[in-house]
């Protein structure tokens, strides 16, 4: 049967992987043939797919080849070398195949994941900060953007991933020999992990993904221009922030845009109007009074139901942060007016304070508000599944052709894992395990009984 959590399936203990195709692949890859030009290459990409849903631990072209028959591993690291297709083409016609399928007014969810590197010369690699290790490491870092259903009361949304880029440090981006090497694109300039993911929610309408809100954590949504960028392509978000970020009530806002501007004494420039106060969130909600707070449960997780106290309040955003060094009041502008939802533990818990800033419309509930705060365990699970099923941390070239390839063929597999399902949900007594018929002997015999016949 056909299992709902990938990662919660018992593996067998590896064997070979026979050379016929399984016709489930088979067919899944049929419509993306005319993207590869030779016959040898589609070839190697089933072979390829098919060791990344097997139970190697290691799936590079090595560890591919040792237990996928019918290649070798000259002919997998051409398919991801050198071989003739497009990495961002055959991502654009995934994207539109399950677009097609997907239900309208989705979320598209933003976020980076770090796979540990040893060395320097891997494109991309570098001492950086990454959420993943939990700290600073050795590393590099793909920056993902991930469809997700809006049904966000499910423990089992339907989900995909749209698109993933290396994100490429100063360091690589200013050093021309270190891109010689690693053959990065000659055009790519440097661009903050911020800048890409606006760059993602643009590839996204443009490929036609049913999205109407963007959600990502206090990494992205406590820049201010990144929020900007949201808001310049006309997106609804709800984005994580620090406490640190700077908010201005909007009574006090009307107010300093209605008092005079300060008398002119004929000397020097002219007096700029005060802006209002500005707070961080933090100090905002702690003048939340206590009948404004309510608990509210979002979804059941496998340990209950997921519940917390919140409380939403108006507020304008701001430019900067208020707590930084050195920081100027009256140069930080006051952008729209939007919500501050603010989280904190049920009483007699222990617990964290959130902070997450909206666009949403004024009239928007608090439950709705709280629902689309919280869908990052989607993107969680599909960093477990990507990386434990499908290989996403395994590449092991060097070159930034290689990886982004290497990236589309694992989201073209994880692809084929959530149209399984999906049909599996459909017929529950008819599920198919990719890896059950990689590893089960008696189902490959009967395969290529069928296929002789």
């Amino acid at each position: 049967m056909w299992y709902t959590n990938v990662m919660e399936t018992n593996r067998v203990p590896m064997v070979k992987a026979g050379p016929i195709a399984l016709p489930e692949l088979e067919a899944f890859l049929e419509p993306y043939a005319p993207l590869f030009a030779r016959e040898n290459t589609r070839r190697s990409l089933e072979r390829y797919i098919t060791g990344l849903l097997s139970d190697l631990e290691g799936k590079n072209c090595d560890g591919i080849a040792q237990v996928v028959e019918g290649t070798n591993m000259q002919r997998l690291h051409h398919l991801v070398a050198d071989a003739e297709w497009d990495s961002g083409t055959l991502d654009q016609e995934r994207v539109g195949r399950l677009s097609a399928s997907s239900p309208q007014g989705g979320i598209l969810l933003l976020d980076d994941t770090g796979q540990a590197k040893q060395g320097r010369c891997s494109v991309g690699v570098a001492r950086q900060y990454s959420g993943t290790l939990g700290k600073i490491g050795n590393c590099q870092v793909i920056v993902t953007a991930h469809y997700m259903a809006d049904a966000l009361d499910s423990s089992t949304p339907f989900h995909w991933p749209v698109t993933a880029r290396l994100y490429l440090p100063a360091s690589w981006a200013d050093d021309a020999e270190r891109r010689r090497q690693a053959h990065v694109p000659e055009e790519l300039a440097f661009q903050s992990k911020h800048e890409i993911a606006l760059d993602m929610v643009r590839r996204a309408r443009e490929w036609g993904v049913p999205f109407r809100f963007v959600v990502a954590d206090a990494a992205y949504g406590s820049d201010p221009d990144f929020l900007e960028g949201l808001e310049e392509q006309k997106v609804l978000y709800v984005c994580g922030v620090e406490s640190s970020f700077g908010v201005r009530l909007p009574t006090e806002v009307r107010a300093a845009e209605a008092a005079p501007p300060p008398e002119y004494r004929g000397t020097g420039r002219p007096c700029l109007p005060r802006p209002a106060p500005l707070y961080t969130v933090k100090a905002v909600s702690e003048g939340i009074p206590e009948k404004a707070w309510r608990t509210v449960t979002w979804r059941d997780g496998s340990k209950g139901p997921l519940r917390k106290q919140f409380a939403a309040v108006r507020v304008h955003r701001a430019t900067g942060n208020p707590a930084a060094k050195g920081a100027r009041v009256s140069q930080m502008r006051t952008g729209p007016e939007g919500w501050l939802l603010v989280e904190r533990p049920l009483p007699g818990e222990k617990g964290d304070w959130k902070w997450y800033y909206s666009n949403l419309p004024a009239r928007t509930s608090l439950r709705r508000l709280v629902r689309l705060a919280h869908p990052r365990w989607v993107i969680e699970q599909f960093y477990r599944e990507a990386k434990g099923v499908c290989g996403l941390d395994d590449y092991q070239g060097r070159s930034w052709h290689g990886l982004h390839r290497h990236l589309a063929l694992v989201m073209l597999s994880y692809t084929f894992l959530v149209e399984q399902r999906a049909k599996a949900s459909r017929n529950p007594d008819g599920g198919f395990s990719p890896l059950w018929v990689c590893h089960d002997p008696a189902r490959r015999a009967q395969t290529g009984a069928e296929l002789a016949a």
